[in-house]
């Protein structure tokens, strides 16, 4: 093997440890959030991780930079889990899928948001992982219930005003605020803030029948 082989074979190698060193951490951070350390320490993540406070500091200069890898992170993993809402099912049926899965993603990233609003008025890293998650919700609001959006839009003297006003109560309805309100503050388990979101989504979707629960649509 020749000499640069192997010097890039030692390159690699390195690479390679970094990476895992570096993911190491990021796990171990948002896995000491999961446990409800709401603000843990370098001293505490790297530990965790495994690794020397030396190791961290070289592979994140500073917090924003752990901040922003382990945003990367939940975002790969809330992608990972997600999984489309089939456009062709009857609405009843499309809020259905839509609600339990949106509680099942919400639950996910629940620990990280916790910690993320006693950070965020300092981080711009938080801020950026806050507007890519409630863009997200939005744009998947919009595309799935178009069809919706569009005749409550059609609807009224209010038109596009009033389409603009409901996707943003649906913005509103199906992000981690009004989420953590339900799980937080009213101290309802996972099925019942379930419930009040499929009801919430029903009401401004279908106003009229917001039982709560699909009905028969043709």
């Amino acid at each position: 093997m020749s000499e640069s082989a192997v010097g890039q074979r030692r390159i690699d190698g390195r690479t390679l440890r970094a990476e895992r060193t570096r993911r190491a951490i990021v796990d171990a951070h948002l896995a000491l959030l999961e446990e409800g350390d709401l603000k843990p320490t370098a001293e505490r993540i790297a530990e965790r991780a495994g690794v020397s406070l030396r190791a961290l500091w070289t592979n994140f200069k500073d917090m924003e930079r752990l901040f922003a890898a382990a945003g990367a992170r939940l975002m790969e993993r809330q992608l990972a889990e997600h999984r489309p809402v089939p456009q062709e099912l009857p609405l009843p049926q499309r809020i259905e899928v839509y609600c339990e899965q949106r509680a099942r993603l919400l639950e996910l990233i629940a620990p990280a948001a916790r910690a993320a609003r006693l950070r965020e008025p300092f981080s711009a890293a938080l801020r950026h992982n806050r507007t890519w998650y409630v863009t997200n919700a939005r744009e998947e609001l919009e595309k799935l219930f178009a069809d919706e959006l569009d005749r409550v839009g059609e609807a009224g003297e209010a038109g596009a005003g009033a389409r603009e006003q409901t996707l943003h109560a649906l913005t509103v309805a199906t992000t981690f605020a009004a989420w953590s309100m339900l799980r937080d503050e009213l101290h309802l388990d996972v099925p019942g803030a379930t419930a009040v979101l499929r009801r919430a989504v029903t009401a401004l979707l279908r106003p009229g029948t917001a039982d709560g629960t699909p009905d028969a649509e043709a």
